[in-house]
């Protein structure tokens, strides 16, 4: 297969700078988020010195305006204190739900696991134990990598398919100014071999000669049909497909080496499917030609129809030196070729035709260093 270097190095490159990119943004947000618990445990350690300093107060004098406004200060992490006597107080809990002792319960296993518990001593004497949960600003922060990487998924989701939809509605452009333009030049000499075809007829040339220009003219104008195809919706007429593959097989088993055995192998006798007559005979003229190409012109290309529920499928397969299992999908790519020489538009093509015009799919069955198996399905017209 040809590959371009460049663009899979500038693939790794993209893949490794997004994943620097991520990696960095959860790092960060990680450190962040630890520094911001520090700076939470902190903030309950003044708390739990100040409640301590309460608890004094009110047995010697008065705790003082500090000592206070450190202990109103808390509005946000919910807490909450166990005397020594049992008795429970609550700080930014619901109040409906302070008074209900399985609740209290249920909330100080949770905390115990987001935080540890700050024990209140004071000379010594063990006067409570405070037990406090994540601040809601806290529990943001931890579900905001998540919800970022999120958003820069969508957003890339958003540009690959952009581009690629912008791409693809190009090369459809490109492909049928091509063939357009490809099948206006054919049918300039075109003209001009039908009216030469005719003068030789008149000098009582060897008919045997101008018959077999007819055929290669009616081969020319078979390919100038299918060149003017491409860009526009062909239409699909019902054809026994089995008849239709037969001939395409037959014209290339008589035009190809004799060092190529050719095997046809039907398991109906006819079936009728919605199909466009030119380009289906040019599907199987490129995958015979490209097993061919694959064998070095010498090996074996089989033909087989078989019936499979609501779809046909046909097998086409030939003993060339096989393709990697990596690059099953790839090779249906424009530009993807194994010959040294070529446009690597053959097998695009022939997806093209298939699975957009015909509604039908095609996939490297398998593939081996013995051969590899072409299968076509297509829906039958019942």
């Amino acid at each position: 297969m040809k590959f371009n270097p460049k663009n899979k190095t500038s693939n790794r490159i993209l893949l490794v700078a997004a994943f620097a990119i991520v990696s960095l943004i959860l790092w960060n947000t990680n450190s962040f988020f630890k520094k911001f618990k520090e700076e939470e445990r902190f903030k309950m350690e003044i708390w739990a010195t100040a409640q301590s300093e309460l608890l004094q107060a009110s047995i010697d004098d008065d705790p003082g305006n500090l000592t206070i406004k450190v202990l109103q200060n808390n509005r946000s992490t919910p807490m909450i204190l166990v005397n020594k006597d049992g008795s429970i107080k609550t700080n930014n809990i619901p109040a409906e739900m302070a008074s209900d002792t399985n609740y209290i319960k249920e909330k100080i296993l949770k905390f115990s696991g987001e935080n540890s518990a700050i024990n209140i001593d004071q000379q010594g004497e063990h006067l409570a134990t405070l037990y406090y949960g994540n601040s809601e600003v806290l529990n943001k922060l931890k579900y905001y990598p998540i919800a970022l990487l999120l958003i820069i998924l969508l957003f890339g989701a958003v540009i690959f398919f952009f581009f690629k939809t912008n791409k693809a509605s190009e090369q459809n452009k490109l492909w049928a100014g091509m063939a357009k333009e490809t099948a206006h030049q054919i049918g300039t000499p075109l003209s001009s071999l039908l009216g030469w075809n005719e003068l030789l007829k008149a000098e009582n040339i060897n008919p045997e000669i101008t018959r077999e220009i007819e055929k290669d003219i009616s081969r020319l104008e078979t390919i100038t049909d299918r060149f003017s195809k491409i860009g526009s919706l062909p239409k699909l007429d019902a054809y026994d497909i089995v008849k239709e593959t037969r001939e395409a097989y037959d014209y290339l088993k008589l035009r190809s080496s004799k060092l190529i055995h050719f095997s046809f192998d039907s398991k109906v006798e006819s079936q009728m499917v919605m199909l466009n007559q030119s380009l289906y005979n040019w599907t199987i003229e490129n995958l015979v030609k490209n097993g061919i190409d694959a064998m070095k012109g010498r090996g074996s290309i089989g033909i087989q129809i078989v019936p499979d529920g609501s779809y046909v499928t046909i097998l086409v397969s030939d003993t060339g030196h096989g393709i990697a299992k990596s690059d099953y999908k790839a090779i249906f790519n424009p530009g993807v070729t194994s010959k040294k020489r070529g446009w690597g538009l053959g097998l695009s093509l022939v997806k093209r035709i298939i699975e957009e015009y015909h509604q039908g799919k095609i996939k490297v069955l398998s593939s081996s260093k013995e051969g590899t198996i072409m299968q076509i399905s297509l829906k039958v017209n019942t």
